[in-house]
């Protein structure tokens, strides 16, 4: 009977707190990845001793979640919480009137929320369990008053569950030298999670930023400096874009080289509605169709296989190592194809601030789906230039795009005389 309730036999190595004298213990994953039983194992590991009625090494807890209801429902009463994995002999009473779990060797457990970060004044604490940190409105706040009350015991720890968000809480802490982190997917979890939800979030949300935070459990950090905030790209999302575009173009940012050492062959769709003035104008990033290690024939198909996909109205090509080259590749695989040349005479900041702006306004949106390659280049490329490895294909053949549909038809309709396009 003991079996089931010993956590180290079981566990997965991601659930299992770090060795060494650290003060927080992140767990950080996607959903489902099992952070919530790992909390509540190491609260049990923490207060119970070694027969039912023996001290632990912790008698006064803190359980810290954005509300109430959330610490009841999750941390204590939930499938993965502290009762569920709690033998029958140790298992705590929830005390409803005192917001609280009493143990059997008189260890508590006192229930304290990110809605009122002023309750953690007063008492204090040999350790804490805190649930998805990174999703508080009043995080920071909360979050120092906890460090004010774990003040007993000669190494007072907290362990913080959470799937990722690009906060400053969350930041700060993962950069302080006494904290630890393990990390694991969703699918890290997959023998105890129904097999159709697995293939149906993986399936809906493949390839976008949210499966990488909230399926992935990865931390979508900004690059200092970037033209392309994680916010400014996550309020872009749109699930899908509208059936009456007025023009669609795909650009292209052909690699001259081919083979798994070159660089990427950046294939974009884009599409916009151009009714009245430009300020009205708004664009819709439909599909990255980029291609890595392709020959010229390769890609140039690539392209035009995009623009059949999407019956986009012209392919626009960056010639500036290609020079003609890039237009009698294209030619051989469709001689009546609509094409424009651009060659590049400023750098790609220069190129790429205008674009950013468009963002800025609220002008471009994406569908939501394939384009969390691209988005990770936006978010590093900043205003000193690019900040990753390699050569930013797709975001060149972003700025391409959205060059040919915005910003060049924009200063033409200023001309005077000129009111339509």
């Amino acid at each position: 009977m003991a079996l089931p309730f010993l956590f180290e036999f079981w566990a997965m190595e991601h659930q299992l707190p770090p060795e060494g004298d650290w003060r927080a213990w992140v767990s950080m994953g996607g959903r489902g990845a099992g952070k919530t039983r790992a909390g509540a194992e190491w609260v049990r590991s923490k207060v119970e001793g070694a027969l039912p009625l023996d001290a632990g090494e912790c008698s006064r807890v803190a359980l810290v979640g954005e509300t109430i209801e959330q610490v009841r429902e999750v941390m204590i009463f939930g499938d993965s919480g502290i009762i569920a994995c709690s033998p029958p002999d140790r298992c705590p009473e929830w005390r409803a009137s005192r917001k609280r779990l009493e143990w059997p060797n008189g260890a508590v457990a006192t229930v304290h929320t990110a809605q009122d970060p002023e309750g953690l004044r007063g008492p204090q604490f040999d350790a804490a369990w805190v649930d998805e940190l990174a999703k508080w409105k009043r995080g920071q706040e909360t979050w120092d008053q906890l460090q004010f009350a774990l003040r007993l015991g000669d190494l007072p720890q907290v362990c913080v569950t959470t799937t990722p968000r690009n906060v400053d809480v969350l930041k700060n802490l993962l950069g302080a030298s006494t904290t630890v982190m393990t990390h694991a997917p969703t699918e890290a979890n997959a023998a105890n999670l129904a097999g159709p939800f697995l293939e149906e979030v993986r399936r809906r949300y493949a390839g976008t930023r949210l499966a990488r935070q909230e399926l992935d459990g990865e931390l979508l950090m900004d690059t200092q400096g970037t033209l392309w905030p994680n916010e400014l790209i996550e309020g872009a999302q749109v699930e899908k874009a509208p059936s009456d575009l007025d023009r669609i173009v795909v650009a292209l940012d052909p690699a001259i080289t081919s083979g798994s050492s070159s660089d990427e062959c950046g294939i974009v769709v884009v599409g916009a509605h151009l009714k009245g003035p430009p300020q009205d104008w708004k664009a819709y990033v439909l599909a990255d169709c980029t291609i890595k290690g392709a020959r010229p024939a390769e890609w140039a198909q690539a392209a035009i296989s995009a623009m059949e996909q999407f019956g986009a109205d012209r392919l626009v090509a960056e010639v500036n190592q290609g020079g003609q080259m890039v237009a009698e590749v294209i030619r051989q695989v469709d001689p009546m194809v609509p094409y424009r040349a651009v060659h590049a005479t400023r750098g790609k900041v220069a190129r790429a601030e205008p674009i950013a702006a468009l963002y800025e306004q609220g002008r471009v949106k994406h569908v939501t789906g394939g384009l969390a390659q691209l988005e990770a280049q936006m978010n590093k490329m900043t205003s000193g230039g690019y900040d990753g490895s390699g050569s930013p294909d797709r975001v060149d053949a972003l700025v391409w795009a959205l060059h040919d549909l915005m910003i060049d038809p924009a200063a033409k309709w200023r001309q005077p005389g000129v009111r339509s396009l």
